[in-house]
């Protein structure tokens, strides 16, 4: 099984997320995992996308894996050619040894961000995600602990709704 592994931050730090593309043997997709992680750096975004993809082959009794990530960093941490000098990495660091210590083989492999698009894509996408919640908590905040949805008024005669459909296509009052 391949992941290709991918964490970043709008700001460093700043909104931060991961996505993980999991690849079987045959090169087909089997699933895509992206999450928001709050505010946090890239290194620690890149981190938290390879503890979810070791956790996932934990969970589905991978013994073979490989990553796949354009973080030199982490591939080079995770190989023992670097150092893990940041305190917060350390725990992140000892946190993914643990975690395939549980597997059979691990392969590293650092890849060009061209070759890590769709990884980056699921980063994005977490990253947009917490955003639009944060966006939605401030909201909250300002109208009191309650959101108000805006209301959109459709065009149509009343009764072309269907029975059950959401939105109604008919004049909301």
């Amino acid at each position: 099984m391949e992941f290709s592994i991918d964490g970043g931050s709008r700001g460093n730090p700043g909104p931060a997320g991961y996505g993980v593309l999991v690849v079987d043997g045959s090169g087909q997709v089997v699933d895509q995992l992206h999450e928001s992680i709050g505010v946090a750096t890239n290194n620690v975004a890149e981190y938290s996308a390879l503890l979810a993809a070791l956790r996932y082959a934990i969970d589905h009794g991978s013994q073979d894996i490989t990553i796949r990530s354009d973080s030199l960093l982490l591939v080079c941490q995770m190989k023992g050619e670097f150092r893990v000098k940041n305190a917060a990495l350390k725990t992140l660091h000892a946190e993914a040894r643990r975690l395939a210590s549980r597997l059979g083989r691990i392969r590293f492999v650092h890849v060009g961000r061209e070759q890590n698009a769709e990884a980056d894509a699921l980063a994005n996408r977490a990253m947009d995600e917490g955003e639009n919640q944060e966006a939605s908590s401030k909201k909250r905040e300002e109208a009191g602990g309650r959101v108000f949805p805006s209301t959109t008024l459709r065009t149509g005669k009343p009764g072309d709704q269907k029975r059950g459909t959401w939105p109604p296509t008919g004049r909301l009052f």
